[in-house]
C-alpha cells in the first residue's frame, strides 16, 4: 500500500520531475542571494569563500566524496533495502537519466545546495543550524527515520569539512561527487533488475 508521498511521485511525469527539481534549484539559489544580500557586507566577501587554488578541493574533497559513497554502498549492500526507501522518487529521477544529465543535476544541485547551505546559512548562523536546516529540506527523508539520520549525519560531515577548510568548492565538489555517483548507481542498480 502506497503512501501520498509515494503516489505523488508516481503521478509525476519524468519531465515533471526534473522541471520541480530545476525550479528548487533556481530557488535556493534566488534565496541565497536575497538572504546574502543582506547578511555580507561586499560581494567580495562572499567570493572569498571560494579558493580556487586550494589543494584540500582535490586533497579533502574528492576523498571525502568518495568515503561516503563507499560507506552508503556498504550499508545499500547489508541493511535492509526498506532503510533506502526514499518514496521512489531518487530511482526515479535517475535511472532513465543519460549520464550527462547525471552529471549536470548533480553538478546544479552541489552548487545551488552548498551556496546556500554552508555559504550563506553556516558562514553566518553556524553548523548546527544549516546541518538542521539542509535535513529539513530534504522533505522526502522525513518519512524514513534512516534516511533522516543518514541526510542529518551527513549534512554535519559536510559542515565539519566546510569549517575545517574555509573553502566552499571543497564541498561542493565533494556533494557533486556524491550525488553523481549515487545517481550513476541507481542507474546501473535499476538497468540490472
Amino acid at each position: 500500500m502506497k503512501n501520498k508521498y509515494e503516489e505523488l511521485i508516481d503521478e509525476l511525469s519524468d519531465q515533471e520531475l526534473v522541471k520541480h527539481l530545476y525550479i528548487t534549484q533556481v530557488l535556493l539559489i534566488v534565496l541565497s542571494i536575497g538572504i546574502g544580500w543582506f547578511l555580507f557586507d561586499h560581494m567580495k566577501s562572499f567570493l572569498d569563500l571560494f579558493h580556487w587554488k586550494d589543494p584540500y578541493i582535490w586533497l579533502v574533497g574528492v576523498p571525502a566524496g568518495l568515503l561516503i559513497v563507499c560507506i552508503d554502498v556498504l550499508f545499500m549492500k547489508y541493511l535492509p533495502s526498506s532503510y533506502y526507501d526514499d518514496g521512489g522518487l531518487n530511482e526515479k529521477l535517475f535511472s532513465k537519466r543519460k549520464g550527462w544529465e547525471i552529471l549536470f543535476i548533480a553538478a546544479i544541485v552541489a552548487v545551488s545546495e552548498e551556496i546556500l547551505f554552508r555559504g550563506v546559512i553556516q558562514t553566518h548562523f553556524g553548523l548546527i543550524t544549516s546541518s538542521v536546516i539542509f535535513a529539513l529540506i530534504h522533505y522526502r527523508y522525513l518519512f524514513n527515520w534512516f534516511l533522516f539520520l543518514n541526510i542529518t549525519l551527513l549534512s554535519f560531515f559536510i559542515g565539519v569539512i566546510y569549517e575545517w577548510t574555509g573553502n566552499l568548492l571543497v564541498t561542493i565538489v565533494m556533494h557533486f561527487i556524491i550525488d553523481a555517483l549515487l545517481g550513476f548507481i541507481i542507474k546501473r542498480k535499476k538497468r540490472g533488475t
